[in-house]
């Protein structure tokens, strides 16, 4: 019965990080661009590195 009372606790203590970690990325606008890696590959970037050079 005691490792039941443990186990619950560690994983309310996992959760609660997972969801502080979560929040976390909401708030430091990890979420804020999410079209741009899905244009980011259309463009081909080679040919602005040959007009570089």
């Amino acid at each position: 019965m005691n490792v039941l009372v443990w186990l619950i606790l560690l994983s309310v203590f996992l959760g609660g990080g997972a969801l502080a970690l979560f929040l976390w990325t909401l708030r430091s606008g990890q979420y804020d661009d999410l079209d741009g890696a899905a244009n980011r590959i259309l463009f081909d970037d080679s040919a602005a590195k040959r007009d570089e050079v």
